[in-house]
């Protein structure tokens, strides 16, 4: 597996726990062939002592594609981000933004952020341990580091290292107070400063993060800074991603089509079944694909109700589709 030459982040999908797994980010790629795909945040105590199968596997389609590693100890990053470049990965990326309690406890995460000269050691460590891109995704702030100063002086110690691209989540972290799910809602979003910090570090490569939903609102964005990432509205609502090529990056492909999608994904489906996958792990991350549409809740409820169950096939998926096409449409809400 060769490593993409160089990364175009124009439009990239975010790393979120037990949601970007292979599995969906296949699915992802049947949608759009030229967004930069982020994994799950391995820790690099998972990945030194873990089944590295296990969190490292991928399916080649799923390129260009980047690993996050969530640590703190600069030697173990290094040999996690050695690893992830052996494997194949055309970028990996540390976490300096999960706000959690669990990471926290392990110096990972958005806890970092307070620590720039150690962050800076991590990312120096990283650089001299590979050659594919060592990036970095991080808060506006956390707690009360309210002031833009704080986040320049991260973003500039850890840039002197050689760093060159920071995907900035455009919201403050709580440590303390605040669940992870309500630290992606409730801080204000600060588009602001993600845009002066461009404007004071033109020779960098930042990419903006946080409440994202359309192809229009990333094309406003992209006026200010050099890529967006979307993370939540991707997942809820993948087909989306349908028009990335075509609208972010200029592709001359033909769009394709939900049903067209769902042709791939059972075929992938067949092919993971073989291999003693079960149903419901795979098609849980097709839910929202008809979103929107007459009959997505039939589809929805279809995929709920059956793909769980034991020895659930293939059968499950045209089942789905056929009540999309077969309801009344009187009855369809």
């Amino acid at each position: 597996m060769t490593p993409t030459p160089t990364l175009d982040r124009r439009f990239t999908l975010a790393p979120m726990m037990e949601w970007s797994t292979s599995d969906c980010r296949t699915f992802w790629r049947m949608l759009t062939k030229e967004a930069v795909l982020y994994s799950e945040m391995v820790t690099t105590g998972a990945l030194l002592h873990g089944d590295k199968k296990r969190f490292l596997d991928y399916n080649a389609c799923e390129h260009p594609l980047a690993l996050q590693l969530g640590g703190s100890n600069p030697t173990d990053l290094a040999e996690c981000a050695r690893i992830a470049e052996d494997w194949g990965y055309d970028e990996v990326n540390l976490n300096c933004g999960c706000p959690s309690d669990r990471v926290q406890n392990g110096m990972i995460g958005a806890c970092l952020m307070a620590e720039p000269e150690l962050v800076a050691d991590c990312i120096a460590s990283m650089q001299h341990a590979v050659k594919i891109p060592v990036t970095v995704k991080h808060r506006i702030g956390i707690d009360d580091m309210e002031d833009y100063a704080g986040l320049v002086k991260f973003v500039s110690t850890v840039a002197a290292t050689g760093c060159s691209t920071f995907i900035v989540h455009a919201r403050k972290a709580w440590l303390k107070g605040l669940s992870p799910k309500e630290n992606r809602e409730v801080p204000p979003l600060q588009y602001d400063k993600v845009y002066q910090l461009k404007q004071d570090f033109p020779q960098l490569n930042i990419i903006i993060n946080g409440g994202i939903t359309t192809l229009e609102q990333t094309k406003t964005l992209l006026a200010h800074v050099d890529g967006v990432m979307i993370g939540r509205e991707a997942y809820s609502n993948p087909y989306l991603l349908a028009e990335v090529d075509q609208q972010i990056y200029g592709s001359s492909r033909t769009i394709i089509s939900r049903d067209e999608v769902m042709e791939q994904f059972k075929e992938y489906c067949i092919e993971q079944l073989a291999k003693g996958a079960r149903l419901n792990h795979l098609t849980r991350h097709i839910l929202g694909l008809y979103q929107g549409l007459p009959g997505a809740r039939q589809f929805r409820r279809v995929i709920s109700e059956q793909a769980h169950k034991p020895g659930a096939g293939i059968e499950v998926l045209e089942r789905a589709l056929a009540a999309i096409n077969e309801l009344p449409l009187a009855t369809i809400t």
